[in-house]
């Protein structure tokens, strides 16, 4: 189990799948409670493509929110 601040310093950004392997689109740089806010409105679809990148790790938006 991961264990975060809610401030620590995170970005959040979408993967894209594509012909290349896809493309990030950094969508925030800010606190992770910030980050967690903004995914949890996105589409189920986009939520599929979001990624939370700290200063040592990534994790997929699905997979933190299911542990």
């Amino acid at each position: 189990m991961r264990t975060t601040q809610d401030e620590a310093s995170v970005r959040l950004y979408y993967l894209a799948d594509g012909p290349d392997g896809g493309q990030a689109e950094t969508l925030m740089y800010g606190p992770l409670s910030q980050a967690l806010a903004m995914a949890a409105q996105a589409d189920a679809t986009v939520q599929d493509g979001l990624w939370i990148a700290t200063s040592n790790d990534v994790i997929a938006y699905r997979d933190l929110i299911d542990e």
